[in-house]
């Protein structure tokens, strides 16, 4: 059996994919005989009883699911779905978007729907009930006070509003408006279906909160698995921004987060409500002079959207439907990599094993007590070196204060000297902490291998990331997405500006009008210094709180994967013949191999 031939994609190697895609002249019509191969491959996995009983009824059901949202995909309309937290004005851009009032605004939470929007010659919307019964609505009925009575005389409870529109844009595609995600716990499952057959996402965050550590644990979590290869990422509300200097740190404070986490998004400034006022003709207040600029960041974006999304939507749509082809592909390979690991095993070797995972699991706790020790000296030994870093820079800042003031043009150094000074500290600050905050995910990383190799599992997941590559499904992805949700929420409050070291400009700022703000700084320098330290001490013991909790979080998902794993390895040796079972994975995987020939041409 050609274990080592089934093909498991790197993440780097979709994204390439699809970039190769998309700068091809290949169209999904092209691709639609390849597709239509692969996927009955799949499905001629799915249909295979010994198979499947051997994958497990959890596994098979997954694979069904991943074949009818393929199918999703390859008939329904090019859906861009946007995506945000409660009270982001996603339903401003997207009228702002279309240039017309027709997604509903101003929405309770608790009535909030999915809204399909797409082209129709005549405008209508539809209550779309999960009894398959459709009752039209009128533009008035798209209100909250109106909607909420409405969904309350329903015969059956709401599964979406079907909104059909002549705008230009949805000859194109179907925009999907989604409720807001500010409890990931409880993610709807309404919008992870349309998740998985979204085509391309945009997401929106709000100028006024930019970037939550919410926010960026569900781009983490939810998003990067996806591997779209389009995602726009808008900072709306910019108007709510006093001044440019402002909106320009807002900005760059949440591409640096997207950097991190979904390096491939397009991040945008924008005001919704602006643009969708300046289209439809309404009155633009413009008390800061900004109105022109907001205008041409709404312009950028929608340049970039028919330009990204609209010209290459055969692109992306055929690089999507691959894409979830390669993951189905991928997930099933390592599936069966584990299990023909498993069953190699003898019974003795899994009972000795069973034995040995329910002894850790029941001291889990003390486990990870005994890792923390490491946690904390690890962060102890980066803030000191981060304190060394810090006193080295104020000593270095010290001197280009001096020579700052016997030179150069006095006026001129007084009108830039305190944004330089505020910049300056805050960007020694950040990389600090940046570099740190990868150091420490490297150490929780390691530890998550060193707790599978303590619960006796290293041979099985050795063995399935030697077959399956190290962002396989099972222990490889597991380590990447919590490296990236440990990324994502160290950088939740570190991110941001040292309070205390704020104080001390203020402090500086209030007797810029009587004094040389220069010699204002050296006076107030051991003071600035001080309480630039004190906020690092601060942020190391955020940054060790939050390194604790991702560890908890890796150990239990690490215990429940080779729980789960052995159960089924024991219950299989018991009840199965091990030759027979060979026999049909090795069938399996010829099937595995012929598919993934004809993938590798799109790589």
């Amino acid at each position: 059996m050609k274990l080592s031939s089934v093909p498991i994609l790197r993440e780097r190697q979709v994204f390439d994919m699809a970039e190769n895609i998309g700068n091809s002249t290949l169209t999904y019509a092209a691709a639609e005989p390849d597709i239509e191969a692969v996927q009955n491959s799949m499905r001629e996995i799915i249909s295979n009883k010994a198979v499947c009983q051997i994958l497990g009824d959890e596994f098979t059901e997954h694979l069904k699911e991943w074949d009818k949202a393929i199918t999703k995909r390859r008939t329904e309309p090019f859906s861009l779905v946007v995506l945000g937290d409660f009270k982001r004005g996603k339903s401003t851009i997207i009228n702002a978007i279309l240039g017309k009032s027709i997604a509903p605004v101003n929405v309770a939470p608790e009535t909030f729907t999915i809204n399909s929007i797409s082209y129709g010659e005549t405008p209508l919307a539809e209550a779309v009930l999960k009894n398959g019964q459709r009752i039209t609505l009128t533009a008035d009925d798209l209100v909250r006070e109106r909607l909420e009575k409405l969904m309350r005389a329903f015969p059956d409870s709401l599964d979406y509003i079907d909104i059909r529109d002549n705008a230009e844009i949805l000859k194109e595609i179907r925009i999907v408006d989604t409720p807001g995600l500010s409890d990931l716990d409880c993610l709807d499952k309404q919008v992870q279906d349309y998740l998985v057959n979204a085509d391309a996402i945009i997401y929106i965050a709000s100028a006024l909160s930019p970037f939550s550590e919410s926010e960026q644990v569900f781009l983490a979590s939810h998003i990067r698995p996806m591997s779209f290869s389009k995602l726009f990422v808008l900072v709306n509300m910019i108007d709510a921004m006093n001044t440019m200097e402002d909106i320009e740190k807002i900005i760059s404070r949440v591409s640096e987060r997207c950097e991190m986490i979904m390096p491939n998004a397009f991040v945008y400034g924008v005001s919704g409500i602006d643009e969708y006022r300046r289209k439809i003709g309404l009155n633009r207040p413009d008390i800061k002079g900004f109105q022109e600029f907001y205008e041409n960041e709404f312009l950028k974006f929608e340049m970039a959207l028919k330009r990204e999304i609209i010209l290459q939507k055969d692109y992306i749509r055929t690089q999507r439907v691959i894409t979830m082809l390669n993951l189905m592909l991928n997930d099933t390979a390592a599936r069966i990599h584990m299990i023909y690991d498993m069953i190699a095993m003898d019974k003795k070797k899994l009972d000795d094993l069973s034995i040995q995972i329910n002894s850790e699991c029941e001291s889990l706790a003390s486990a990870i007590e005994n890792r923390r020790p490491k946690i904390l000296l690890s962060v102890t030994e980066m803030q000191q070196q981060a304190e060394q870093w810090m006193y080295g820079f104020f000593s270095k800042l010290r001197e280009d204060i001096y020579e700052a003031r016997n030179s150069g043009n006095p006026e001129d150094i007084e009108k830039h000297f305190y944004s330089y000074l505020v910049d300056k500290v805050g960007e020694a600050y950040k990389k600090c902490i940046e570099i740190h905050e990868k150091a420490l995910g490297e150490v929780i990383v390691e530890m998550g291998s060193d707790l599978s190799k303590k619960l006796g599992i290293s041979a099985i997941a050795d063995g399935a990331a030697a077959a399956a590559g190290k962002d396989s499904n099972y222990f490889g992805s597991l380590m990447l997405v919590s490296q990236s949700v440990i990324d994502a929420a160290g950088a939740g409050e570190n991110g941001s500006f040292p309070s205390e070291t704020m104080s001390s400009f203020k402090n500086i700022l209030k007797r810029k009008r009587t004094t040389n703000i220069i010699d204002t700084a050296l006076e107030n320098y051991d003071d600035v210094r001080n309480n630039a330290v004190k906020d690092l001490k601060a942020a190391y013991k955020k940054m060790a709180e939050n390194a604790l909790k991702q560890l908890d979080s890796i150990y239990q998902m690490q215990v429940e994967a080779s729980r789960d794993a052995l159960a089924q390895a024991k219950e299989m040796t018991e009840n199965t013949n091990n030759d027979a079972m060979k026999l049909h994975l090795g069938k399996a995987v010829q099937i595995l191999d012929k598919a993934a020939d004809i993938l590798r041409k799109y790589s």
